[in-house]
C-alpha cells in the first residue's frame, strides 16, 4: 500500500498515546525477554565457561535474536498484506504502537510525582523501581525524583524517537528488531562478572543502534523545551558540554539536554546491586530539582515526540516525493 510506512507510523503513535501498553495485552518485548532467557540458558551450556567462549556465546544471541525478530515480524507483516493490503496494514499500526512507549514512560513517572505529592517516600522508592536499574530503597526525596527525570529523559531515546527512526527506515518489522537490540542490553548489557563477556556483544550493538537516535533524540529535546518552558540557550549548552559523561556513549545526550533545559543537575554516584557506581553528575544546579521537574520533563517529552514524529512524516514523504 503506497504511504503505508507513513500511514502505520502515525496510527501507531496514536494508538499509543491512547491506550498506551495495557497489562492484559501479550507484548513482543515479554516475548523476547523469555526467548532472550531460553538463548542464554542453551548458549551457555554449548559453549565453554570461558571468557572466550562467553563471548562467543553473547554473540551467536545478539545475532540470533534481531536477525529472528526481522524475519518472523516481517514475514507476518507481508503475509498479513497479502491476505489483505488493510489487514496488513493494522497489523503494522498495532506493531508500530507497542514498539514506542509514550503513555508508559509518561504514566509510570507520574505515578511516581503522585507519590513524592503525597509525601509518601517508601511509595515513591517503589514506584521509581519499576522504571530504573539502580537500587532505590535508600533513595532520598532527591535522590528518587532525579531517577525519574533521568528515566524520562533517557528512555525518551530509546522508547521514542530510536523506534521511530527505525519505523521510518522499514516500518513495524525494522522497529520492532530494535526493540529485541534493546531488550538483551536491557538484560545482559551489565559489567558484572555474570555478563562482563556474555553481555558484551549485546551492549555493543545497543551502542551502535542508538548512535544516531540518541543525538537525534537530544536536538528534539532542546528544541521541545521550548515550547514547554524550558531554556533552550541551558539545554544546548549543557548538552554540548555533559553529553559524553557516562560510561554509554549515548545515555548522557538526552539526560544532559534535559538537565540543561530544567537547570537542574542530574546523575552522580547511585548504588546497583548494592555496590556504588561513582558516576560524574550531568548539569549545573541552577535551583533544587523538585518533584514538578517530573511533569515539566513530561510535558518536554510528550512535545519532542510530537516533533519527531512530524518530521519523520515530512522526511519520509519528501523522499516519496522526489522519486
Amino acid at each position: 500500500m503506497k504511504n503505508g510506512i507513513l500511514i502505520a507510523m502515525a496510527a501507531g503513535f496514536g494508538l499509543d498515546l491512547l491506550f498506551g501498553d495495557p497489562a492484559w495485552l501479550p507484548h513482543p518485548v515479554v516475548l523476547m525477554g523469555r526467548c532472550i532467557t531460553a538463548l542464554e540458558k542453551r548458549l551457555r551450556r554449548r559453549f565453554p565457561q570461558t571468557p572466550k567462549g562467553e563471548l562467543w556465546a553473547g554473540a551467536v544471541l545478539a545475532a540470533l535474536l534481531p536477525l529472528g525478530t526481522l524475519a518472523v515480524s516481517g514475514g507476518a507483516c507481508l503475509l498479513a498484506a497479502r491476505l489483505h493490503p488493510l489487514l496488513g496494514l493494522a497489523l503494522q499500526s498495532f506493531w508500530c504502537g507497542q514498539a514506542l512507549a509514550v503513555k508508559g514512560l509518561a504514566s509510570e513517572s507520574r505515578a511516581v510525582y503522585r507519590q513524592l505529592a503525597a509525601g509518601d517516600l517508601p511509595a515513591a522508592r517503589r514506584a521509581v523501581s519499576r522504571i530504573v536499574g539502580r537500587d532505590t530503597q535508600t533513595l532520598s526525596t532527591e535522590g528518587v525524583t532525579k531517577a525519574a527525570v533521568e528515566t524520562v529523559a533517557e528512555n525518551f531515546s530509546d522508547g521514542v524517537a530510536a523506534p521511530l527512526v527505525y519505523m521510518l527506515l522499514g516500518g513495524a518489522p525494522l522497529a520492532l528488531t530494535y526493540k529485541a537490540i534493546n531488550t538483551m542490553d536491557s538484560m545482559l548489557g551489565y559489567k558484572n562478572e555474570k555478563y562482563l563477556y556474555f553481555g558484551r556483544a549485546a551492549a555493543k550493538l545497543d551502542d551502535a543502534a542508538n548512535f544516531l537516535p540518541s543525538r537525534l533524540a537530544a536536538l528534539l529535546w532542546i528544541a521541545a523545551s521550548g515550547f514547554t518552558g524550558g531554556s533552550i540557550s541551558g539545554a544546548w549548552r549543557i548538552w554540548r558540554r555533559d553529553r559524553h559523561r557516562h560510561a554509554s556513549p549515548n545515555s548522557a545526550q538526552t539526560e544532559s539536554a534535559c538537565a540543561g533545559a530544567l537547570g537542574v543537575q542530574l546523575a552522580g554516584p547511585a548504588y546497583y546491586f548494592g555496590q556504588l557506581h561513582e558516576k560524574p553528575t550531568i548539569g549545573d544546579a541552577l535551583r533544587p530539582i523538585e518533584a514538578e521537574d517530573i511533569l515539566r520533563a513530561n510535558r518536554t517529552m510528550y512535545a519532542a515526540s510530537v516533533l519527531a514524529l512530524c518530521l519523520g512524516l515530512a522526511l519520509r514523504l519528501a523522499v516519496q516525493i522526489v522519486r
